[in-house]
């Protein structure tokens, strides 16, 4: 029997900034909630190939595994939720803003 298909978001960084960056069904968004989760493998597949083919936009396109937590995309694997935080230093960023919405 096929193992079930995960839903997947398409994750690439900006060629420019570095950013990390998630599709979206209109573009490009850097907050994984406003990602586009896809839950059909052919879907998956062929926005992954259109993502790949903006080489002027994005670099290292990929699928990555995540589950929906009340309708927002949360990572399965902790490297995507490290890049979804940004970088493990606290004083600026994307980890910055975490740290201030907790207190």
């Amino acid at each position: 029997m096929p193992k079930a298909f995960t839903p997947k978001v398409v994750t690439a960084n900006a060629l420019l900034e570095g950013d990390v960056i998630y599709l979206t069904a209109t573009g490009w968004t850097r907050d994984l909630a406003l990602a586009e989760v896809l839950t059909d493998e052919a879907d998956a597949d062929l926005r992954l190939i259109e993502a790949s083919a903006q080489v002027d936009h994005v670099v290292g396109a990929y699928l990555a595994n995540v589950t929906v937590i009340d309708g927002i995309p949360t990572p399965v694997h902790f490297r995507e939720d490290f890049r979804a935080t940004g970088p493990s230093n606290y004083a600026h960023g994307k980890q910055a803003t975490r740290q201030q919405e907790q207190f």
